[in-house]
């Protein structure tokens, strides 16, 4: 009897030390091991190189229609941008990610994405995301303008029926 009332009661006090893994809220350690099996660091920096070529694209499209620039204005741009991306402080900007990180998962839900990002699924989908998320973007983006350029139109007719209500004329439709 003594026996089995131990075995119960130890049991009993076992369950919430099993369970805790699940329901104890992400430490700072459990975040940062995450960060570094998602080379985090490493995915930041992609996609601000993703990015800034987009930039330096744009940039170089607005001196382009100034016809304004010297001509080592392009050899400028991108030493700007190379130095905007050395510069950027991505440690620190991660180490700002982890309270938010700490108030949305447990330790239970960092364990599951360690172990996922750590598989050789999870290892591709850090090292195709940027290119993936770069090319959806590129795909999105006339979606992005048309709808902007429809939005902008619309706005333009309530702000006109707004400011001359006396105006009973339907407005042009927008530019499709």
């Amino acid at each position: 009897m003594k026996t089995l009332l131990f075995s119960t009661l130890c049991l009993v006090l076992a369950v919430p030390c099993l369970a805790q893994d699940v329901d104890d809220p992400a430490t700072k350690d459990d975040i940062i091991l995450l960060f570094r099996t998602m080379h985090s660091h490493d995915m930041v920096q992609k996609v601000l190189a993703v990015q800034s070529q987009a930039m330096r694209q744009m940039f170089q499209e607005q001196l382009d229609k100034g016809k304004t620039a010297s001509a080592d204005s392009s050899a400028r741009l991108q030493k700007i941008m190379d130095q905007f991306i050395k510069d950027m402080p991505i440690d620190e900007m991660t180490e700002a990610m982890i309270p938010a990180y700490r108030k949305h998962f447990t330790h239970g839900d960092i364990e599951t994405m360690n172990a996922f990002y750590s598989s050789p699924v999870g290892q591709k989908v850090i090292q195709e995301l940027p290119e993936v998320t770069q090319e959806g973007l590129q795909a999105m983006m006339p979606l992005l303008y048309k709808y902007l350029n429809d939005w902008k139109g619309k706005m333009q007719r309530e702000l006109q029926l707004e400011t001359n209500p006396t105006n009973t004329q339907k407005a042009p439709p927008a530019n499709n």
